[in-house]
């Protein structure tokens, strides 16, 4: 007999990174999320659960490219923070 798939918990640290994803429609860049106090291993784990997407980017400034990674939360994501 199957049974269902049990429904993972959001940790504090993945619901709070969810939260900040959530209430920026542009996203939050990797060196915002790392200065708010996230680790590269809470934002890897909601990207693999599906919960967010990572996106690299270039600007240029004056010249210079700029690299850096933009997060976003995905449908999936919200889903998780309503219940």
């Amino acid at each position: 007999m199957a049974t269902a798939p049990r429904k993972r918990r959001l940790g504090r640290k993945a619901r709070r990174a969810l939260e900040l994803l959530g209430s920026n429609s542009l996203g939050v860049t990797e060196a915002v999320m790392l200065a708010r106090g996230f680790t590269g291993t809470v934002l890897t784990g909601i990207v693999r659960a599906g919960l967010a997407t990572a996106r690299r980017e270039v600007i240029e400034a004056g010249g210079t490219p700029i690299k850096f990674e933009r997060y976003r939360i995905t449908t999936d994501g919200r889903r998780a923070l309503k219940g």
